[in-house]
């Protein structure tokens, strides 16, 4: 029986994966050794291999991952759009459901102790279903039916301890956004230009390990979080207060506190705002009424949102962990433009708020690996 390429590339990501969980698992979330107390008062020894250094994780957070897949939903998801009468025109409908599959995997370039690489990718892609026939009588909703629009990106963290105490951590990332295999004209499926679809993003910090279960860092973050490409200020704040609760921020885009119920549960809640923009190729023929439609051979989409939700974690086998979340998601942007410079909407549009819910399986090192 032939294999599916995808299931040939799944499990081979999942091999990898396990083959680097452990050293990855002290890159992307490198916990605090038992002496960090003692070398964060600055008696370290005097090999470099074998000094603590800081890095921004507390005591008590969650597993490190290696492999991540996820599927979220959101249910019947009212929308109304509003664009010059002459051009586009106004349309309301309902998306039944809008669902969301998304594969992420890490593994270690470089670890050392005095520099750390981790190298990540992603894959999401996102569908819009709307109820009834009628909302496909409006050419955005027409447009967005059914349509897969992906987002297939690759990411490089670099964390540079400076000492027991400070810490440089580097972020640059870089995706494909769109429906970049849709050819406009014919329907077919081909590579278009990288560049159309290419956006970048990245952040810097500079951190404070002030306590094995206190981090804090400054820095900037450069993206899409708000919708549209823009630079703006950010905080690291991890922090344990006790056994049980804890914090882990990066403000403004995600705060959430931790309970820790033992060593196998973990409950959180929390917001997060995310932020998407995506090229659409336009495949819908020139109708009566709609010529900016037909004359646009591309649009982009910008959707920002902020989600409310309560998480929980639980480890079901020594490797592997199991996630269930809901939450209430509101929709801040969803709107149209005619390329990705353009700060003026072509279509205004508005998503009322609704319920989000989301699984998640995902791979880790054993505890056992962690505490050697």
């Amino acid at each position: 029986m032939k294999v599916p390429y995808s299931l040939h590339l799944l499990l081979s990501v999942a091999c990898a994966g396990l083959v680097s969980l452990r050293a990855a698992a002290q890159v992307v979330n490198p916990g605090p050794p038992a002496d960090s107390a003692r070398t964060e008062q600055g008696d370290q020894p005097a090999d470099m291999d074998k000094k603590v250094f800081a890095n921004p994780s507390v005591l008590g957070m969650g597993p490190s991952k290696g492999i991540v897949l996820r599927y979220e939903r959101a249910p019947g998801v009212g929308v109304t759009s509003v664009s010059d009468p002459a051009l586009i025109g106004n349309g309301a409908g309902t998306v039944r459901r809008l669902n969301l599959n998304e594969i992420k995997a890490y593994a270690p370039l470089w670890n050392r102790p005095h520099l750390k690489f981790v190298l990540g990718f992603n894959y999401t892609r996102q569908q819009f279903n709307f109820t009834d026939p009628g909302s496909l009588s409006y050419p955005l909703y027409q447009l967005l039916e059914d349509r897969n629009l992906k987002n297939v990106g690759a990411q490089l963290l670099m964390l540079r301890p400076i000492d027991g105490r400070k810490y440089f951590l580097f972020r640059v990332k870089g995706e494909l956004n769109g429906d970049y295999s849709q050819n406009a004209d014919e329907g077919k499926y081909r590579l278009q230009p990288l560049r159309d679809y290419l956006r970048t993003s990245a952040e810097f910090f500079y951190g404070w390990k002030k306590s094995p279960r206190y981090s804090l860092g400054v820095g900037a973050q450069f993206g899409y979080t708000f919708g549209r490409r823009s630079i703006f200020p950010a905080l690291i704040y991890n922090r344990t207060f006790s056994d049980q609760w804890g914090v882990e921020a990066i403000f403004p885009a995600r705060i959430r506190v931790r309970y820790n119920l033992n060593e196998k549960t973990l409950f959180y809640g929390g917001y997060e705002v995310q932020g998407d923009s995506y090229r659409i190729n336009v495949s819908l023929p020139p109708q009566s009424g709609t010529p900016a439609v037909g004359d646009n051979r591309v649009l982009e989409l910008r959707v920002t949102s902020l989600t409310g939700r309560l998480r929980v974690e639980r480890e079901v086998l020594p490797v592997l962990w199991v996630a269930a979340e809901a939450g209430w998601r509101y929709y801040r942007n969803f709107d149209a433009f005619t390329s990705s410079r353009s700060r003026v909407k072509l279509i205004d549009s508005k998503l009322r708020s609704a319920p989000a819910f989301a699984v998640e399986v995902f791979l880790t090192p054993p505890r056992r690996i962690l505490k050697q």
